[in-house]
């Protein structure tokens, strides 16, 4: 549906034989094209819409709390250089910009508190790809029910994807998941026929292979744009092909696609008409801070009910491989320097639950970061892979804190699915308190109630209108 301004895209040219055989050459791009086609918001499950409505709550709660830092103020400035009185909205204002330059702001917004959901098993974070939706919505003045179209469909390429490759293994990040499932939910809203959407999804893949080199180290805040930045590509490449440009015609499979970097790799088959689909398979966090963190928070917390840190000795973290390997294994983990280091640092967040006994965002401030009782504490903390653990997860997320007292005293806790694991959901009410607790940061608060029915009732909505203007600062 088209209200006021709106451009006038002409007619896409007809699909010659010769381009639809291009794409038999890849057939992993072929298969997600025909997909992303073919698929229906018709097919979706009350439940499946459901859990897209809490996602997106979550995620723009995410990205009301981060407005004010200083990496998302950058982006923001970014895209309000352009001013396009046709294109898409920027979170937090009234100003439209140009649909890449929106969702790389949002984007970071939405990414940056590290707070936004995760795939179980280190998939990254799916509802990156929520910024690029948002703003093709946003341009095609289209129905709240595309929305929910494109966030189940997003979910299920980057699934895939993520399921069939190990991009960190061999030293890329997890976000070129986001810019192919970016452009595939873009080319959908955008009504791209399939061989359009087979040049978006070729148009993503081929220049946007991340480094990984943004997770590790002295972490910067790139850390917390990266995802914003690859839904800003998948934006881009899907408004490349419906203007008609081509991409590589194997740029997933073969000797110099995506495959070249990976190993030989098989997609496994997507989701049949309603369901289960891969978005009811995420976990919303609980805490601000790496998914590998949120069971040893939980545990930590536990034990600073009962425990006094001035009484601590030592303590001990058992984990799987994986958590021990991301977050819990290098020097600059105990002594992390940056708001983005620290949150994925495990002796950090272990360190600031048993000093303060709760644990959110507060708790990567300069002060604290420099606070010498925290490094003194963390000095006193071990982490460690077990292989028992480890032979449990990606089902399950397990860890055990062992603290020795002063007075030779031993307590234990340990947590296997923290809070808004599939296993362990959190409830709508759990959702809702969250949203309101980052939103106050940028909305009065007799706002907030007004901006969760306009974000509760997306899929009804007419266009995006209701939510861009429901998250507006307002003098």
């Amino acid at each position: 549906m088209c209200h006021g301004m709106c451009k006038v895209i002409p007619p896409q040219r007809p699909v010659s034989s010769a381009i639809e055989a291009r794409f038999k050459i890849d057939p992993k791009v072929e298969s997600l094209a025909g997909y992303a086609q073919r698929f229906s918001y018709a097919e979706i499950p009350a439940r499946a819409v459901h859990q897209c409505r809490r996602i997106f709550i979550d995620t723009l709660g995410c990205a009301l709390g981060a407005l004010h830092t200083e990496p998302v103020r950058i982006a923001r400035e970014m895209a309000m250089r352009a001013s396009v009185p046709s294109g898409a909205r920027i979170l937090g204002t009234s100003q439209r910009t140009v649909a890449e330059l929106a969702a790389f702001a949002n984007g970071a917004a939405s990414r940056y508190l590290d707070a936004n959901d995760t795939f179980p098993g280190g998939g990254g974070h799916p509802s990156d790809t929520i910024a690029a939706i948002l703003a093709a919505a946003d341009l095609k003045r289209c129905r709240g029910r595309s929305v929910i179209e494109a966030m189940v469909l997003a979910y299920e390429i980057y699934h895939a994807l993520w399921r069939a490759t190990d991009l960190r293994q061999k030293g890329m990040d997890n976000v070129l998941y986001t810019t192919v499932a970016s452009a595939v939910a873009t080319a959908k809203i955008l009504g791209l026929e399939r061989h359009r959407i087979a040049e978006a999804i070729a148009l993503a893949a081929t220049p946007n292979v991340a480094l990984d080199a943004t997770r590790y180290g002295d972490v910067a805040m790139w850390k917390g744009c990266a995802g914003g930045n690859a839904a800003r590509n998948g934006v881009f490449a899907a408004l490349l092909a419906q203007a008609g440009m081509t991409g590589p015609d194997s740029a997933l499979s073969g000797a110099h696609g995506l495959e070249a970097l990976t190993g030989p790799f098989e997609l496994q088959p997507l989701a049949a008409s309603g369901g289960p689909y891969s978005i009811e398979t995420v976990t919303l966090k609980c805490f601000a801070s790496e998914a590998h963190s949120l069971s040893p928070l939980t545990a930590a917390l536990e034990l600073s009910r009962c425990t006094a840190a001035d009484e601590i000795e030592t303590v001990t973290v058992d984990t799987y491989r994986f958590a021990w390997q991301v977050i819990g294994s290098g020097p600059e983990k105990w002594r992390p320097r940056t708001r983005e280091a620290a949150d994925h640092s495990l002796p950090y967040v272990i360190a600031s639950a048993l000093l303060h006994g709760r644990f959110d965002d507060s708790a990567f401030e300069p002060e604290r970061l420099r606070d010498p009782r925290m490094h003194a504490l963390m000095d006193r903390i071990t982490i460690r892979e077990d292989r028992e653990l480890t032979s449990r997860f990606p089902e399950q997320l397990a860890c055990r804190i062992g603290v020795l007292l002063r007075n030779g005293e031993t307590r234990i806790a340990q947590t296997d699915y923290p809070l808004g694991h599939p296993r362990n959901p959190m409830s709508d009410a759990d959702v809702e308190h969250k949203f309101r607790r980052h939103a106050r940061r940028w909305l009065p608060e007799k706002r907030i109630e007004g901006a969760l029915g306009a974000l509760w009732r997306v899929d009804t909505a007419e266009d995006a209108d209701s939510v861009f203007e429901a998250l507006e600062k307002r003098e």
